[in-house]
């Protein structure tokens, strides 16, 4: 595919049919395929699918907008924030980071483990820590990283995650913010930071148009 594999000059407008270019940080916009729901759409981000100019770019965005909170340890989330974590920890000045993994080790232990659904993947599966590398998390301000958020249900997991090793991480930071349908059930102790949000979409006569009223309020580069 072409998309998320470089940045165009601007923005375009509605309506859209199979993708939208959405404004980026630096006024530059990157462009998304839309994924019809029906009544609404959404655009997708495969964060392990981008070039690797993209993927810096928005690694270093997220960085920006996670500065402030000082995180001392960054978490990663299986599968796409893997693609994120790393940099952003590096951006921050970590020399590592942990990565939460779908892979259960020999040694690894049923209590730092959680159940974990997605909007994008059928069925449920587990979430795993290492015990290995709690020291790197445990007593530290902790940032929990993912590509997306959408429903929440993955973010949800990485926090139930995170609560089995006694952490509650400073925020939750990803590369988009989709929407605002996980913000009902989002805990509010737990900013959310992003390099970019995004509305959902509603259809209009030929194609889609954003919805202003779903454009998260998340802290932003």
């Amino acid at each position: 595919m072409d998309f998320w594999q470089g940045f165009e000059p601007a923005p375009d407008t509605p309506p859209h049919r199979d993708s939208v270019a959405l404004a980026m940080p630096d006024g530059s916009a990157l462009r998304l395929p839309l994924r019809d729901y029906g009544d609404v759409a959404v655009t997708g981000l495969i964060a392990n699918q981008t070039s690797f100019a993209v993927q810096r770019r928005l690694a270093g965005w997220m960085a920006d907008a996670a500065r402030p909170l000082g995180a001392e340890a960054v978490c990663g989330l299986p599968t796409l924030g893997h693609a994120l974590a790393p940099l952003v920890a590096e951006a921050l000045g970590h020399p590592n980071w942990v990565a939460a993994g779908y892979s259960r080790k020999r040694w690894y232990e049923e209590a730092l483990s959680a159940s974990v659904s997605s909007s994008t993947a059928p069925g449920q599966r587990r979430i795993w820590l290492d015990p290995r590398v709690l020291h790197r998390l445990q007593g530290r301000r902790v940032l929990l990283i993912d590509d997306v958020i959408s429903t929440g249900t993955s973010a949800l997991a990485g926090l139930a995650l995170l609560a089995k090793a006694g952490v509650r991480p400073v925020g939750l930071l990803v590369a988009m913010a989709q929407g605002d349908r996980w913000v009902a059930g989002w805990p509010g102790d737990v900013p959310v930071l992003a390099a970019f949000a995004a509305p959902l979409l509603r259809p209009v006569p030929g194609g889609w148009a954003p919805d202003p009223s779903t454009v998260p309020a998340v802290h932003l580069p």
